[in-house]
């Protein structure tokens, strides 16, 4: 098929060790978020108080008097903080270094807009239980999964999310992450599915029937549920560290590659779709299929997975069965 140029055994490597040093940056990044914001000791007439923070202008809530209880709890949120500000400082040095490294052997790159939303998802644990990345940003999660380039165009200037959560959760919201990467982020007047930040970059949310609901109404982005999203749900997600153009790494998990292709595949086909994006859609589908078969072998293409195949995909991979069989796909 040779849609697959594998990577050599020193970015095989680098990949391993870049995955390793980023998850234990990412703990050590949660562990802080988990942290309040800061605790300030505060007088108050004649006493003195424990005071949570919760942002920079200084506004928070009282915990209580000073005592015993309280001095201790202070002295134990100090020396948390300072002891994860520090790994965290070695980490991150770690991580760079392993980032450039990645840079320089022309691995697969994302935007640099796209860096810091994936990492601010991940922060707050949001992966996989809450949203996946499935626009072309994916493509390049499939490559290392693949162990290998899959030639097709580079990433767009935007940013696809799915939100996934099988249950409502008030605490985490799309938009308290995108407001805290970057508080230009403004919700577009004619599709509320969508976000735009000062430089123009778009972030659009997408979402399944079946998942519309857990997503609070307080929530922004406002998706349009949409059928062909329920694919999306189906099979075993792909969860791969990925370099960015500015030199950072980012975390993406995004749908099982056979379904993501399939779905491309589909949407190729459809006359509502952006004419100007089909073509690029069909080249990104039969090539992650085609990549599937060469690379990835715990993604089977079998009978097992024909059978799950529902009838308005069923024509499109007997299609591409029958072309790849006969060795023209080209010309599908």
């Amino acid at each position: 098929m040779d849609t697959l140029r594998t990577f050599s055994d020193e970015q095989s490597r680098l990949l391993v060790n870049l995955r390793q040093r980023y998850d234990a940056w990412v703990v050590t990044e949660r562990a802080r978020a988990a942290l309040p914001y800061d605790l300030r000791r505060k007088t108050v007439g004649e006493y003195e108080y424990l005071y949570q923070i919760h942002d920079r202008s200084g506004n928070g809530k009282s915990l209580g008097r000073m005592d015993a209880a309280r001095e201790a709890e202070f002295q134990v949120y100090r020396e948390q903080k300072a002891e994860l500000k520090e790994r965290g400082a070695l980490l991150s040095t770690s991580l760079a270094e392993s980032a450039a490294l990645y840079r320089a052997l022309r691995l697969p790159l994302l935007s640099s807009d796209a860096g810091p939303i994936l990492r601010e998802c991940d922060r707050r644990d949001l992966f996989g239980s809450h949203l996946l990345v499935v626009g072309t940003n994916a493509i390049a999660a499939y490559m290392i999964e693949a162990n290998g380039f899959i030639l097709l165009p580079d990433e767009t200037e935007d940013f696809d999310l799915a939100w996934v959560a099988e249950q409502e959760d008030s605490e985490q919201t799309v938009w308290q992450m995108l407001k805290s990467v970057d508080s230009t982020f403004t919700i577009n007047s004619e599709r509320d599915f969508q976000a735009r930040n000062a430089r123009a970059y778009e972030v659009e949310l997408l979402v399944a029937p079946s998942r519309a609901g857990t997503l609070s109404d307080r929530d922004q982005p406002r998706p349009i549920p949409l059928e062909e999203q329920e694919w999306l749900l189906l099979g075993r997600p792909v969860d791969q560290v990925v370099g960015c153009r500015d030199g950072s790494p980012a975390r993406i998990v995004a749908p099982d590659p056979r379904w993501f292709a399939l779905h491309k595949l589909w949407m190729s086909e459809q006359a509502k779709r952006n004419p100007l994006k089909r073509p690029k859609d069909r080249k990104q589908g039969l090539a992650l299929l085609d990549a599937v078969v060469e690379a990835m072998p715990h993604y089977p293409l079998d009978g097992a997975f024909e059978a799950t195949i529902p009838p308005d995909l069923q024509a499109i991979f007997e299609n591409w069965q029958k072309n790849t069989t006969a060795g023209h796909k080209s010309n599908w």
